[in-house]
Parts: C-alpha cells; sequence; structure tokens
C-alpha cells in the first residue's frame, strides 16, 4: 500500500522544488542599496546558497554538482544544499539519508556550512514550526543559526525586532548569533548601519548579534583592515564577541581548503596570526565537547572562545 503519511505529500515538493535566483536581489529584498560593490559581492553569495539548493535535486551525485561551485563561493552553495537535504530528508522520513550524503567526501570541508543550511529548513515559510535540527554532536546547533539568518533575510527589521524581545532562552542566544550575520547582508555590509540596528535592540540581545556579525563579516566579505577596525571600535565590550564569530568563520574557511584575501586580512588584523593557526583556536576550545549532542556544549564551545580572546589577541 503506497504511504499516505504526513510525509508523502512533501515528497514531490522536495524532489522538484527549485528557488529562483530573483530572491538574491537587494532591490526585491528590501535591502541597503546604496553600497553597489559590497551589494554585489553579498548578492553573488545568495545566489551561490539558491544555485547550491537547486543543482542538488535528485541526489544522484551532489559533490559533483556542487564542485561547478567557484572556489570562493562553494560554501554558500553547499549551505543552499544542506537546506534542502533537510527538506529531502523530511519529506522522505530521512530514508532519503541526503543530510548524511551531504556530510560525506567532499562534504567534510563544508561540514559548518551544511549544519547552518539544515537550519533554514521550514523557516521562509514564516509558519510557527520548530527549527529542523540534525542528530549530529555539537555542530547540529548551527543549524539554530541558519534559522536565525533566514529569519531575518526573508522578514527584514522586524523579523529581528521580533526575535530580539522573545524571552531570552539558550536556543533564542543561538538563533539570534544568525540574525547578527543577515544584518551584514540587509545593510549591504555598512558597519555603522549594522552598529546602529543591533543599538536599537534591547540590550540582552546585542552580544549574540555582534557574534554573527563577526562572522559574516570575516567569511562573506566587504571588509579592509579599516573596516575592521571599525568593527572593533564601535561593538565595544562585544569585542570578544565579534571575535568568536571570527574564529569560527576562519575555521570554516579553513576546513575548506578555500582561504580568501578578506578572511587572511581579517584574521591577522585581529588575531595577528595566519587563518590556520586561529583555526587550530576553535578545535582546541571544543577539546571534550565535539561528542555531545546537548546545546550547553555548544554555548561553552563558543564560551571557551570568548574567554581565550585576551590571550588569542
Amino acid at each position: 500500500m503506497r504511504s499516505v503519511g504526513p510525509g508523502s505529500s512533501l515528497r514531490p515538493l522536495a524532489r522538484h522544488l527549485r528557488l529562483p535566483l530573483r530572491l538574491a536581489d537587494f532591490a526585491n529584498r528590501g535591502f541597503a542599496l546604496d553600497r553597489p560593490v559590497a551589494r554585489r559581492i553579498l548578492e553573488t553569495h545568495a545566489r551561490a546558497f539558491l544555485t547550491g539548493f537547486n543543482v542538488v535535486a535528485g541526489w544522484r551525485d551532489p559533490h559533483r554538482a556542487l564542485a561547478g561551485i567557484p572556489d570562493e563561493e562553494r560554501g554558500f552553495a553547499y549551505e543552499g544544499a544542506g537546506m534542502r537535504a533537510a527538506l529531502t530528508d523530511l519529506a522522505t522520513g530521512g530514508h532519503a539519508r541526503a543530510f548524511e550524503r551531504l556530510l560525506a567526501g567532499p562534504g567534510q570541508g563544508y561540514v559548518h556550512l551544511v549544519h547552518v543550511g539544515y537550519g533554514w529548513g521550514l523557516v521562509p515559510t514564516r509558519l510557527p514550526l520548530p527549527v529542523l535540527v540534525p542528530r549530529t554532536p555539537l555542530l547540529r546547533w548551527l543549524a539554530l543559526d541558519g534559522a536565525g539568518f533566514a529569519e531575518v533575510y526573508f522578514g527584514g527589521v522586524s523579523a529581528l525586532r521580533r526575535r530580539c524581545a522573545r524571552a531570552a532562552t539558550p536556543r533564542w542566544e543561538a538563533r539570534l548569533a544568525g540574525c547578527g550575520r543577515a544584518l551584514w547582508f540587509l545593510t549591504s555590509a555598512d558597519v555603522d548601519k549594522v552598529a546602529g540596528l543591533i543599538g536599537s535592540v534591547p540590550l540582552r540581545a546585542r552580544s549574540p548579534l555582534w557574534a554573527g556579525v563577526g562572522l559574516a563579516a570575516v567569511y562573506a566579505g566587504c571588509v579592509d583592515e579599516m573596516v575592521i577596525d571599525r568593527l572593533v571600535a564601535v561593538c565595544g565590550e562585544d569585542v570578544p564577541r565579534l571575535k568568536q564569530g571570527a574564529l569560527f568563520a576562519i575555521a570554516a574557511r579553513c576546513r575548506s581548503g578555500i582561504v580568501p584575501a578578506h578572511t587572511e586580512l581579517a584574521c591577522r588584523r585581529l588575531f595577528s596570526v595566519s587563518p590556520g593557526e586561529a583555526a587550530s583556536w576553535t578545535d582546541t576550545a571544543a577539546a571534550e565537547l565535539t561528542g555531545s549532542r546537548e546545546l550547553a556544549a555548544y554555548l561553552e564551545w563558543k564560551s571557551r572562545l570568548r574567554t581565550a580572546h585576551v590571550r588569542l589577541s
């Protein structure tokens, strides 16, 4: 007998759904348009995400499909593929093993991005549904970061304000980092606009947002030494959060083996060491935590990096 369970109606959608590239157009999104160079770079990243979502449809050989994406954009494409993996596994009750297949082989170079993309899952529907979080240890909670990014990318500043006003919980904190990443895109990497938006939300929400900004700036780019220095200046007491996010970005870039010039520049400006050395700090901080599935372990990992930032800077 053919299955008529809740997943059956989702299967055609998971198989045939395509995301139009116009979703990356900042004019359509209502994002800042007054910084054309940064806008072009960030729209390129967004299109890579959408392309990654689209090219792995069917899952015959996702890594071969993603290999055609330009080197510096491939991480964003794997993030998009991570979103599709979440939907595919949800639709098939896990039988497609899409997430598992995406993490195999070359996918290990983009393990952070795949987990982030997984969290996009059902967020763009704007329905009050739980965030999809995979069963993997530790990095599974990057899915909350992905959900926060998607929430603000599609919902704008009003979504940011609603999220920041909610009760402070561990999940709320982890999700806010993704909201902070989205601000880098909403403002076309305008440091002062980012600072203004963060300054307008409740005080308790600001620190996690700055962690997301640090991650976005160092991973996605649109930075030079002056921009990095300005970020450090405007985030005030949240420099440890900014740097923790930067370390996550550096580790993700190093894991892929593709470290663009802007990531190396930011790393040396913030930490005065090579990206490889900075990335190793994230491994050290995760010692004895890597096998845990608890959110507390993920937040402890971040806390350890913040505590060590004085020694590392």
